[in-house]
């Protein structure tokens, strides 16, 4: 026999006692709250909770129970009744908050576009950000994560840094893989790349502070610093990364995508690093550098991160690993400089003190015992095929930018790009338009991605049929 649910009944209003708890009871089956099958606590149980005699609660449940919302089962209990979903359907809207149309945000948010709830997966689907969950090394994962679950849970809070043999394997990993100069206390690990964005601004954005996105650009990033109370600039991008002679020179914080550009996909030069790190040096200005997916190459020898060039502690470093395992681990960090390391730690306290401990001490095992690695390498045989048949069904009809890392690329084109989205989306083919991550002056082309679609081959003729 299961457990009964803890259903909240109250003597509050008017009627006998025996209506009140009818009323309340049968509100919580209309509206869905008590589900089909679920059983209700005794009688003599519900009637000690509230201080009245068994035989006002047996009366309810009988009424109930005459009307088809209760089933009473010899030596089992009283469950709600099969059929009553169909009940609730026919009698009763779902339970929902008062509207509370007096009570508003902000202005700032009204400028900001609210999520779209996700609809049905396209057949093939070229966008960018998702890596292929067919990849994913489901059954390493699941016996670390059972490992963490085994040994002694953490109790209580913990360090908002993040599991220190996490925190360790980061700095490890990207040194070796980027040359990331960094120790265990310079890594902060977080729920995504996001979340150290959005720690980021908490600590260095203040109402009003003008920071510099590249244009065209990562959109969540610039909604972010926006909500923050930023003034965001959109810069310039050309064939060697940021144009850094048209940063606002107010700006007191830059942030860039210099290992693979979102979504243009180019690299930073050398010289354009050089440049965009002297003019922080010399306008007091702050740098993220959002490393998001170069761990995938095709191509050239990666260049240094800003971060290992720097030398008067200006950048911020952003990883994350949403796209070697999967988005909804919600596994990122940040390497930040020890000037900024207390009030980043401060931040993370303030909003949601530490992330999934489990998932932390299993990613730290997976980078330690070489799973990371050799997943990445796994994984990047795959993506390399799936980007030269892309590039194969593209370049002859688009000049594409190019781009030697990282999990989609871009084909600039001319206004008509906007209709290829569209006809592709009416066959069951997602693929993106450049003009979505551009701000006043729209760039025209696709942004394809190879991460999320497996029969890639399959995808490409549907979609060279809409170009």
């Amino acid at each position: 026999m299961g457990q009964s649910v803890d259903v909240h009944v109250t003597l509050a209003g008017r009627g006998d006692l025996t209506a009140r708890i009818y009323r309340q009871l049968l509100d919580a089956i209309l509206d869905g709250r008590l589900r089909t099958g679920e059983r209700l606590p005794p009688t003599r149980e519900l009637a000690a909770s509230l201080e009245v005699s068994r035989n006002t609660v047996a009366a309810a449940y009988d009424r109930l129970t005459a009307e088809g919302f209760l089933v009473g089962r010899v030596g089992a209990g009283t469950f709600v009744a099969d059929g009553s979903v169909t009940r609730v359907e026919a009698r009763a809207a779902a339970r929902r908050a008062p509207a509370g149309r007096s009570v508003r945000p902000r202005r700032l948010w009204t400028t900001i576009p609210a999520p779209v709830p996700p609809g049905p997966p396209p057949e093939f689907d070229f966008r960018v950000g998702t890596p292929d969950p067919g990849l994913f090394p489901a059954r390493e994962w699941r016996r670390l994560v059972t490992a963490e679950l085994r040994a002694a849970p953490t109790v209580g809070y913990t360090d908002p840094a993040g599991h220190a043999g996490l925190r360790a394997a980061i700095a490890r990993h990207v040194g070796v893989a980027r040359s990331v100069r960094a120790g265990a206390d310079d890594v902060l690990v977080t729920q995504g790349a996001q979340q150290a964005l959005d720690l980021i601004s908490r600590v260095l954005i203040e109402p009003g502070t003008c920071v510099a996105v590249e244009e065209p650009g990562y959109p969540p990033a610039r909604r972010l610093f926006h909500s923050h109370g930023a003034r965001v600039a959109g810069v310039p991008v050309d064939g060697e990364g940021l144009v850094v002679e048209a940063i606002p020179p107010d700006a007191r914080l830059v942030y860039v995508t210099p290992s693979h550009q979102f979504p243009l996909g180019t690299a930073m030069s050398p010289g354009r690093r050089a440049a965009l790190l002297d003019w922080a040096e010399r306008h007091r200005t702050v740098i993220v550098e959002d490393d998001y997916d170069s761990e995938y190459r095709f191509s050239d020898r990666p260049l240094e991160p800003l971060q290992s060039l720097d030398r008067a502690g200006r950048v911020v470093y952003v990883g994350s690993f949403s796209k070697t395992m999967l988005p909804a681990l919600r596994l990122g960090f940040l390497v930040a400089p020890a000037s900024l390391r207390d009030a980043l730690r401060t931040a993370r306290q303030l909003t949601d003190w530490h992330g999934d401990m489990a998932a932390q001490g299993a990613m730290a095992r997976f980078i330690s015992d070489g799973l990371l690695a050799r997943h990445i390498r796994r994984a990047s045989r795959e993506y390399a095929a799936r980007r030269e048949l892309i590039i194969a069904a593209v370049v002859d009809r688009f000049e594409l930018v190019p781009s030697a890392a990282g999990l989609h690329l871009c084909a600039r084109s001319g206004p008509e790009a906007v209709d290829i989205v569209a006809r592709a989306a009416a066959v069951g083919v997602a693929v993106e338009s450049l003009a979505n991550y551009c701000g006043d002056a729209p760039q025209h082309g696709l942004v394809i991605g190879w991460g999320a679609v497996s029969e890639v081959a399959a995808g490409l003729r549907r979609l060279r049929e809409c170009f």
